[in-house]
């Protein structure tokens, strides 16, 4: 029998509730959700939608040009540097020893972008 001044019980409580609320959403969509959904899904509802424009090639066998691949790989490069430099510059004046870390990160990103710039990823029209 567990002491009632526990720390834990408050925890066990907690536990006991989220298990039974999500015990009772899943009973409960199951219930209602069949008579809700006809088993006829519509073709319509089916088809892939994008912004309104209907798709141009059916199927996942699109090809893609190698440029878009080029610029995802330059939005993930510069995204990274505004993600690590921002907390890097607040924290700089407490801890001045993590410059040659920035220095070496700056010098991987350097490495990214002479590649992408000698795959000619910033040449959008050839």
């Amino acid at each position: 029998m567990p002491n009632p001044a526990s720390p834990f019980l408050p925890l066990l409580i907690l536990l006991l509730l989220a298990v039974g609320v999500a015990a009772a959403i899943l009973i409960i969509s199951g219930v209602i959700l069949p008579k809700l959904k006809p088993n006829h899904p519509d073709p319509e509802k089916l088809s892939a939608y994008e912004c309104g424009v209907p798709e141009v090639q059916p199927g996942a066998r699109h090809r893609y040009s190698v440029q878009f691949y080029l610029t995802a790989m330059l939005f993930i490069l510069f995204d990274m540097e505004a993600a690590i430099l921002l907390p890097w510059a607040v924290q700089y004046k407490t801890h001045p020893a993590t410059f040659g870390v920035m220095l070496a990160f700056f010098a991987t990103l350097l490495v990214g972008f002479v590649y992408a710039w000698g795959k000619g990823a910033f040449e959008w029209e050839k």
